[in-house]
């Protein structure tokens, strides 16, 4: 059995160190990740509840938010071997239309613990979400990727995207008429765009905040090593542990809610089954098309 599920953190974190490649846990992830060693988590990627009146939440303000990542994040630092990662993906939280940026909180907190090291602010943009008419409605939220101490890996060939001038040349210099891109591909930069889960993407299975595979998939083989153990406090529907597996990599994660849980536990089977429906970051954006329904001017707009 490639998937186990514990309601006990002891028996969890046990079946892990005998070899079991994804481990999975019902319960407070406080109590398990005090079970984990110091130094065994290569990679921790996640997206703690942040105070949006979802009903696996209960933390309502940013204080609350504040006070939760103030126990979760030295434990996480804790846990991960020096050399390795900490990817933590947050929005915003608004309040009579006052937005609070939660990175921001979370900055504060992890770069003022020993050997943290921002690397970059990543920002994931999407093309749909809730429409506001007070303000510019929100479409991106962010991860911030920390590291714990100044050497660390980073594998760019295996994130790099198609060149976007894949034909350009120099055209001066002592490599004059010389392809100057990459052959591999380009960097993809600090802004990625992926759709985000909703209704009709392919990933959806029930869980009101799921974030895209692709989104730890991408982080997952840049920054963790081959065999890896990838790691999610806050696991949800199991987005990170899909991205693990298929990046062949181990997987711990925790769920508080039983039924969050039970949906992991089947998409994780699935994923070793070769069966988990997932879209890549790498797979380009829909651009609708002038005959689609959706995408027709209106007939009271005037023509151009």
């Amino acid at each position: 059995m490639n998937v186990r599920a514990y309601r006990s953190p002891s028996h969890a974190v046990h079946s892990l160190s005998l070899g079991t490649p994804t481990v999975i846990f019902n319960g407070d992830c406080i109590k398990l990740i005090k079970r984990i060693p110091d130094g065994s988590v290569d990679l921790t990627i996640s997206s703690p509840p942040y105070c949006m009146g979802k009903e696996y939440e209960t933390a309502r303000s940013v204080e609350e938010f504040i006070a939760a990542q103030q126990v979760i994040l030295p434990e996480v630092v804790r846990v991960t071997r020096d050399g390795g990662s900490i990817c933590w993906q947050v929005g915003y939280h608004v309040t009579n239309q006052r937005a609070y940026p939660l990175d921001y909180a979370v900055f504060s907190i992890l770069s003022g613990l020993k050997d943290v090291i921002l690397r970059n602010r990543i920002i994931w943009t999407f093309g749909f979400g809730l429409n506001d008419t007070s303000r510019f409605s929100g479409r991106h939220e962010t991860v911030l990727w920390f590291t714990k101490g100044l050497k660390y890996a980073f594998n760019l060939d295996a994130v790099r995207v198609p060149q976007k001038y894949p034909g350009k040349r120099s055209h001066k210099g002592p490599h004059k008429g010389e392809f100057s891109c990459n052959p591999k591909g380009k960097n993809p930069g600090d802004v990625w765009e992926i759709p985000n889960v909703k209704a009709c993407h392919v990933e959806k299975v029930g869980h009101p905040c799921q974030y895209p595979v692709g989104l730890a998939d991408r982080l997952i083989r840049a920054i963790c090593p081959t065999r890896g153990l990838v790691f999610d406090p806050y696991m949800g529907s199991a987005s990170t542990g899909i991205a693990a597996i298929i990046s062949g990599r181990r997987f711990l994660g925790a769920e508080v809610n039983e039924k969050y849980q039970n949906m992991a536990y089947r998409r994780l089977v699935s994923a070793y089954q070769g069966a988990a429906p997932y879209r890549s970051a790498d797979q380009p954006i829909h651009t609708p098309r002038s005959e689609d329904a959706v995408a027709r001017r209106p007939d009271h707009f005037p023509e151009v």
